[in-house]
């Protein structure tokens, strides 16, 4: 038996240290907890050529009306040469007017409020039960290629905690020959700092933690797209 078995002696915590570990513990989630929502929002504006920053601006088109004024605000300070708003068909359920997608709701309301001499442009993308985000971000490439339109960098508008994750399937659609910044729209139904403290909060910052892991780990564009 002393040849297949020994004995060792194993170190356990005392209940004090039990109880200081718990505390660590306590306090990492809580650190964590409170730095989770601008992690995931962060704002990142593309450096672009000479640092300039990008000159197109990417609105996620199904945005709410209240993040999209504040695209509107971000368009009037005058950096881009023009804007394109992104995202697939409207649900049926859904009364938004006469869009037949997001893209073009999103133009629509940023051409009736933002200045009249950045062009909006709908780029609107097929219908999709998967990966929205990421078919858009693959036909706002294939636009900008078919319109002989040179993108160098972009800057992504998206909202709240989804920004990151929407930064990452931009960079994965159109690689590293293009530089992706993001921008990331303030919620309006939660504290931000506070998200635990209600159900809109909690729902969004818990939601997409898991589908930013499950993007980084698990997500792999098909070949060739």
């Amino acid at each position: 038996m002393n040849r297949l078995f020994r004995r060792r002696e194993v170190w356990l915590p005392t209940r004090w240290g039990w109880l200081l570990l718990i505390l660590i513990a306590v306090l990492i989630v809580l650190a964590l907890g409170h730095s989770v929502p601008f992690i995931l929002a962060p704002d990142a504006p593309a450096r672009g050529p000479g640092g300039h920053g990008a000159r197109t601006l990417v609105v996620e088109g199904w945005l709410s009306r209240p993040e999209l004024a504040q695209a509107v605000d971000l368009i009037r300070r005058g950096q881009y040469e023009r804007v394109l708003t992104s995202g697939g068909p409207i649900e049926p359920e859904i009364d938004v007017g006469d869009y037949h997608s997001f893209a073009q709701r999103a133009a629509a309301y940023l051409k009736a409020h933002g200045p009249a001499d950045v062009p909006v442009i709908a780029v609107p993308a097929p219908a999709t039960l998967r990966n929205r985000t990421y078919l858009s971000a693959r036909v706002v490439r294939d636009w900008a290629q078919q319109s002989g339109v040179s993108l160098d960098a972009i800057d992504v508008y998206s909202a709240g905690a989804h920004a990151r994750r929407s930064r990452l399937l931009y960079r994965l659609a159109f690689g590293n020959s293009v530089e992706v910044g993001v921008m990331a729209a303030r919620p309006g139904d939660y504290d931000i700092a506070q998200w635990w403290t209600s159900s809109a909060g909690t729902k969004t910052v818990l939601g997409e933690t898991l589908a930013l892991g499950w993007t980084n780990c698990c997500f792999w564009p098909e070949e060739g797209k």
